[in-house]
């Protein structure tokens, strides 16, 4: 009878909930958030930069249409066509990482995004997947109006998709990168304008790196965005500068060390814990 109004006997507080695996909750709502960001403004997201490309077409086709000889039954258009889609795609998905971490910082809720249960790798997933989503909304946009007023062959559709979903991966995490790194706007503004800008005009966009003598040549086999942009190409027309298998091999393993990076950034809290 004593033990039954013993005070000491006061029930254990509940465990906490322990979270093993993979948070798919977490990353599926980060990924939603992100998303959701770009489609609120999609006039500014996905509608102008379709619009800017074909502008880009025009002026390209126009001013040089007809003075460009590329020595094979390939309209000059046909060949810019891709590559200018590959453009829009890389930096859109760049657009998308960079500014979402920087506009929290500056804001002051990227705790927001460090206090829920959620892992470093979790983190630059739903990230990434977020950039892919946009850059792929993007594409696909440009290609299915480009395909109206040009028309593609797709010899190899499955070979332009993996170049076109590695792409904008490889910019969404170099988009983390940044992001993370960059304490205003400004700062991101110069990485785009000094890299990212340079990166995709100088890799085969509107020319054929064939005709680019010596080292020059050397130089833009070492871009990366080339092998994107030859990648895809290859598999829009049926045109290539390299062997697209290389440059498949090439972007996975960059797409891997940007991954591990931005794992590594996401965990130590670099530029993002006070």
């Amino acid at each position: 009878m004593s033990a039954i109004h013993d005070h000491n006997l006061v029930p254990a507080p509940p465990a906490p909930r322990g979270i093993h695996g993979v948070n798919w909750i977490g990353v599926w709502t980060l990924y939603r958030k992100e998303v959701w960001r770009f489609v609120k403004v999609i006039n500014q997201t996905v509608a102008a930069p379709v619009v800017t490309t074909m502008l880009f077409l025009a002026v390209f086709t126009l001013a040089l249409g007809r003075r460009v000889e590329l020595g094979a039954d390939i309209s000059f258009p046909e060949f810019l066509a891709p590559g200018l889609v590959m453009m829009a795609l890389l930096q859109n998905a760049f657009a998308n990482t960079s500014s979402s971490i920087v506009g929290s910082k500056m804001q002051g809720n990227i705790v927001d995004l460090l206090m829920p249960p959620l892992g470093p790798g979790e983190l630059a997933a739903a990230f990434a997947l977020g950039a892919v989503t946009r850059g792929l909304v993007v594409g696909t946009g440009t290609t299915v109006v480009m395909a109206l007023v040009i028309g593609f062959a797709m010899p190899a559709p499955l070979l332009a998709l993996y170049f076109a979903v590695m792409g904008a991966l490889f910019f969404g995490l170099l988009g983390i990168v940044a992001g993370i790194w960059a304490e205003k706007f400004d700062h991101l503004s110069a990485v785009t304008s000094f890299a990212v800008t340079p990166l995709t005009f100088l890799s085969g966009t509107f020319y054929s790196i064939d005709r680019l003598p010596g080292i020059w040549n050397d130089l833009a086999h070492l871009n990366p965005v080339f092998w994107l942009i030859d990648g895809f190409r290859a598999g829009m027309i049926g045109w290539s500068d390299s062997t697209p298998l290389f440059g498949a091999i090439a972007i996975a393993v960059l797409d891997l060390v940007l991954f591990v990076l931005c794992w590594r950034l996401f965990a130590t809290g670099w530029k993002l814990k006070a």
